[in-house]
């Protein structure tokens, strides 16, 4: 049947995708939005997508779910890679077969709309961090606006930046309060005389 008045439909909400905001992959078209990994949900781009039959992955996610596994792959090499890829609901189950596809398409909704999106909080606002916005410090994501200093409020970078009990401060900050007090340390000068 002839598609009149639309451009083909999206792979993964199955919507009409209009010329303007089309990315095609493996020969089906993608809404630019809906260019995401399957398993972590990261946006794609030509350089990053990794496709299998009609899924899409990023390369680490395709890596985990369908690379070679055990000592000397997907961590570099002498190293045994633990990760069972769970937390993104990859089931790498060694040795159990992979179920066969089925031959007709089905009409459930699309694997991406039924996959739950994890993400990160950020400290300082308690508001979602997306990829886009992310940044790592402390060991935890935070907002590009919220990485600043906790106390003069100063933009923080990565060579510039220290933590402490879970909050942000520049190195001259953390070195006021936090560092070492006396003579020749912080700025002192003179030794005041007890009177």
């Amino acid at each position: 049947m002839p598609n009149w008045g639309g451009g083909a439909k999206c792979g993964a909400c199955e919507k009409t995708v209009y010329h303007a905001e089309e990315i095609q992959c493996n020969g089906r078209s993608f809404h630019k939005t809906c260019f995401l990994c399957m398993a972590c949900r990261k946006a794609l781009d030509s350089t990053t997508v990794a496709a299998h039959e009609s899924e899409i992955y990023c390369k680490t996610c395709y890596g985990r779910k369908y690379g070679p596994k055990g000592v000397g792959f997907g961590q570099g090499a002498g190293c045994l890679s633990t990760d069972t890829g769970d937390h993104l609901g990859l089931n790498l189950q060694q040795g159990s077969p992979k179920p066969a596809r089925p031959s007709t398409p089905t009409n459930n909704p699309s694997k991406f709309a039924k996959m739950k999106v994890d993400v990160d909080k950020c400290p300082r606002c308690g508001k979602s961090v997306y990829a886009a916005e992310k940044i790592m410090g402390g060991g935890k994501p935070w907002h590009k606006t919220c990485f600043r200093c906790a106390i003069c409020g100063k933009s923080l970078e990565s060579t510039n930046v220290t933590d402490k009990d879970g909050e942000l401060y520049c190195k001259v900050c953390y070195a006021k309060n936090f560092g070492p007090k006396g003579i020749g340390f912080g700025g002192l000068t003179q030794v005041e005389k007890k009177e």
